[in-house]
């Protein structure tokens, strides 16, 4: 067994490199390395759109060169998604009801947790499913706050002057009703 174990120590090196090197593969086979395997799928940009002016047929999808199409695509998250007409109608109620509480609310002024609750209890869903953003409560101004169940949301405001207004809105892309606030 002495004379073994030296000759295993020294056939590991070997051993190590041929595992190494078999497990290495062409990189040019691999699609994300941009060899001459690649395969691009159909969602990647592949060129820049042609101008407005330009008559070759354009690419899909491409990339604008429109800076305000390029922002809106970019903030796309924020767009509500669409609902029906029967949708809006039957959340009329409630929007009507979160109005009214709103309203009520505008000069008496509340807390967080007093407008959470108002809201959920005016659109009929549980406090987590309240989302809220503002931070004047006493009175209560430029808040908003919104809430719903699956893509049909109701979201209210009050402004600065107190008015409580109330409407009818799908939740947005990323899930929320309150649309997203965004920045650079």
């Amino acid at each position: 067994m002495t004379r073994l174990r030296p000759r295993l120590i020294a056939a590991l090196p070997l051993v190590l490199l041929a595992a190494v090197t078999a497990g290495c593969a062409d990189p040019g086979t691999d699609p994300r390395a941009g060899g001459p395997g690649r395969t691009t799928s159909s969602a990647e940009a592949k060129d820049y759109c042609p101008l407005p002016e330009e008559r070759r047929a354009t690419p899909s999808p491409c990339i604008t060169l429109d800076w305000n199409a390029r922002l809106a695509e970019n903030h796309a998250y924020r767009e509500p998604m669409a609902i029906t007409a029967e949708q809006k109608a039957n959340a009329a109620p409630r929007a009507k009801a979160l109005a009214a509480a709103l309203t009520k609310l505008a000069d008496a002024g509340t807390t967080k947790t007093g407008i959470r609750a108002a809201t959920a209890e005016a659109l009929g869903t549980g406090l987590e499913q309240i989302e809220l953003r503002g931070d004047d409560f006493a009175p209560l101004r430029g808040v908003l706050v919104g809430g719903g169940e699956g893509k049909v949301c109701v979201n209210g405001t009050v402004d600065s002057t107190g008015h409580a207004d109330a409407e009818v809105v799908g939740r947005t892309a990323d899930g929320t009703c309150l649309p997203g606030l965004g920045g650079h």
